[in-house]
């Protein structure tokens, strides 16, 4: 990763800290997308006293670690900003943290971050609500690859989403093994199946390849537990699914409704978190296959989508359909990406007449650039 390039994160990290009253920042994204080199960079800029733990590599850890940071930091004294990296390795580590930050408000700025999703996620819910703000850190969008690397939308389409494999792109053989154990496999093994029951390991890990070769596309659970070499039902592929989702690898989209039953009992339409991850299952994708090209292209609008605040579904109809539908803040964004492959037209025409009130947009190749410098202000723009 070019040590000169900085994502977003650092500086809304940067400006929360500064200000007066700061809950607990916490950092949760999926692996191997600078988040530990964004908190480095703050840190080469940060005036005030800092203290930086990485729970990573402890052999034998408990809370008396985590207290050990703590009054580390309270040394160096009041408001110093105390980082620690790899928290959820920390048995009962939000317990602690919220022990402390209760029984001595203000006198500590604290950073969590670490490489395990689910576990974040799991600790936050459970033992600090109310204390901290979550900021997701996704995998890179096409404009930061374009400034960092120089990418093109080809190579984007191709490899694009996790900086540390740019290296070993012109080695098959490297970028595919990087892909499989340094992330793909980091994920499902460590992240996942050591903190979520799943019966059949191998029968998830068949589901992420198959899923993978589904981008942007709407299949339905039976489909899919069709194509997997055992016994099952929707419920498992709802639950596998879920669990991709939670690790920022594999996310299922709802179909947009009205009613929110229909919408939570409708097939899921598949987009992988970036066109990384469905190169890696696939194989790398003929640049001259319009429908390949057309729905990897999708998924990448989509996964940008992701990233934003607010929640994305698709929509359909009969013959009708809206690639994307955007809800934010009580107002839907009607999204059709025109990818040159051959599709019907009159799915935004159909949406509005159901919903008069949506913004329509629409996002090609040609605009595509400007629309991932900075998706909210493209949909606030061209509607």
């Amino acid at each position: 990763m070019l040590p000169t390039y900085e994502r977003a994160f650092v500086g809304l990290l940067e400006e929360r800290f500064r200000s007066r009253d700061v809950l607990i920042q916490v950092l949760i994204g999926p692996r191997q997308v600078g988040k530990t080199t964004g908190v480095k960079q703050l840190l080469q800029r940060w005036n005030g006293p800092f203290f930086y733990a990485n729970a990573d590599g402890l052999l034998v850890s408990d809370r008396n670690w985590l207290l050990e940071q703590w009054q580390k930091a309270l040394a160096l004294g009041d408001g110093t900003l105390l980082i620690v990296d790899e928290i959820q390795k920390v048995p009962n580590w939000a317990e602690t943290i919220k022990a402390l930050w209760d029984s001595q408000p203000g006198r500590v700025r604290v950073l969590l971050l670490g490489s395990s999703a689910l576990q974040l996620h799991s600790g936050l819910t459970e033992s600090l609500a109310g204390r901290f703000e979550l900021i997701r850190v996704y995998q890179w969008r096409y404009n930061e690859l374009y400034e960092a690397f120089g990418y093109d939308l080809t190579r984007y389409l191709i490899f694009g989403g996790y900086p540390g494999a740019v290296p070993f792109e012109g080695d098959a053989d490297r970028w595919y093994a990087y892909m499989k154990e340094s992330i793909v496999e980091a994920v499902i093994g460590k992240d996942i199946l050591q903190n979520r029951k799943v019966a059949n390991p191998a029968l998830f890990r068949q589901a992420f390849e198959i899923l993978c070769h589904y981008p942007a596309r709407e299949i339905s659970y039976t489909k899919l537990l069709g194509q997997l070499q055992d016994r099952g039902n929707t419920d498992l592929v709802k639950y596998y699914i879920e669990l991709y989702g939670g690790a920022f690898l594999i996310h299922g989209l709802q179909k947009y409704s009205a009613k929110a039953w229909l919408a939570r009992s409708s097939s899921p339409k598949v987009i992988p978190a970036c066109p990384a991850l469905h190169t890696m299952a696939t194989g790398k994708m003929d640049t001259t296959d319009p429908e390949r090209r057309g729905r990897v292209f999708e998924l990448a609008v989509g996964a940008e989508l992701l990233q934003l605040p607010g929640e994305l579904f698709y929509w359909r109809e009969k013959n009708a359909e809206v690639d994307f539908i955007h809800q934010y803040q009580g107002q839907l964004y009607a999204i059709e990406v025109k990818s040159g492959r051959k599709k019907s037209t009159q799915g935004l025409n159909a949406f509005l007449k159901h919903f008069p009130g949506a913004k329509l947009i629409i996002v090609s190749p040609e605009n595509f650039p400007q629309f991932s410098k900075n998706p909210r202000a493209f949909l606030s723009q061209v509607a």
